[in-house]
């Protein structure tokens, strides 16, 4: 389902929190989305995007919604304040021309997390991509005519790993092919291959490779995919609920259930286990890097 480019801005977790209070919300007060649309006067595809996080909403929408659900005072008041945050733009804003619906709201929730660990099968995950590489496979996807904006982007998330606060702590697990699949030509992929063995040094990157002679494993049977995880807040919950982020063609899942986070945590726990070592992963890595450049 499309997403307007003004429901795409603002900031995406106060969205999605206020999304999910007001399904609650409606939940509780036993309102069908039918109703609750025919009541607001908005249709059920408007409904589906406030409870969805994908749209920001204006304090007397929300004020509007709390009524007719009953909701006391000061959960209200609450959720009108939270409403302000929703229309405050995000650092990628400018970027909002090029950004697919379905990617704006991963940046947004990529941007926040705290932890992230995923499987890739085919391309280095964009986070730990060189310049040279993410504009090589970039051109080669379905605009290339707006390379330029799209690696700025690229680079931009990247300081999620570097950044002195809080660095996204990144545990990845790689299928061999990507790194014999030649992106860019022999100069470029060998810079790749070398730019994963100085990320590995950090201690908040910890990179594995799943070999081919592994055979069949749970990678095989999953996927690729990224499994978002969140800080906590006072209360010791974690600000958002887990997300496991699931890339397609032409778009993209967003999984949050508990038994489908269970699922995808249990698969990359399996899928850690059945790979090399991080010191065999690094060594392989730099290993293949010296090969191309004889």
């Amino acid at each position: 389902m499309k997403v307007s480019q003004e429901d795409a801005k603002g900031s995406t977790v106060p969205r999605r929190q206020l999304g999910r209070y007001l399904r609650d919300l409606r939940n509780r007060a036993r309102f069908p989305v039918k109703l609750a649309a025919t009541k607001f006067e908005w249709s059920e595809t408007k409904m589906w995007r406030i409870e969805s996080g994908l749209t920001s909403m204006r304090s007397h929408e929300v004020e509007m919604m709390c009524r007719a659900y009953g909701a006391p005072a000061d959960t209200t008041a609450a959720l009108m304040a939270l409403a302000k945050e929703t229309r405050a733009n995000s650092w990628w804003v400018s970027y909002s021309d090029i950004i697919p619906d379905y990617l704006d709201l991963y940046i947004g929730l990529e941007d926040v997390a705290a932890e992230l660990e995923g499987y890739w099968t085919e391309l280095v995950p964009g986070l730990l991509q060189t310049e040279r590489y993410a504009r090589a496979v970039i051109e080669a996807g379905p605009a290339p005519e707006r390379v330029e904006p799209r690696v700025q982007l690229r680079m931009a998330r990247q300081v999620l790993i570097s950044r002195i606060l809080s660095p996204l702590w990144v545990k990845i697990v790689l299928n061999e092919a990507v790194l014999h699949r030649l992106i860019g030509g022999t100069e470029v992929m060998i810079e790749q291959l070398r730019h994963l063995v100085v990320m590995s040094q950090r201690n908040n990157v910890a990179i594995r490779v799943m070999p081919f002679s592994a055979g069949f494993h749970p990678g095989a049977a999953t996927g690729p995919f990224a499994k978002l995880d969140f800080p906590t807040v006072a209360n010791g919950a974690p600000s958002e609920p887990s997300t496991v982020y699931v890339e397609g063609f032409t778009g993209s899942l967003f999984l949050e259930k508990p038994n489908e986070i269970e699922r995808y945590s249990k698969a990359f726990a399996d899928l850690w286990e059945a790979s090399m070592s991080e010191v065999e992963s690094v060594n392989y890595i730099a290993k293949l890097a010296r090969e191309m450049q004889q």
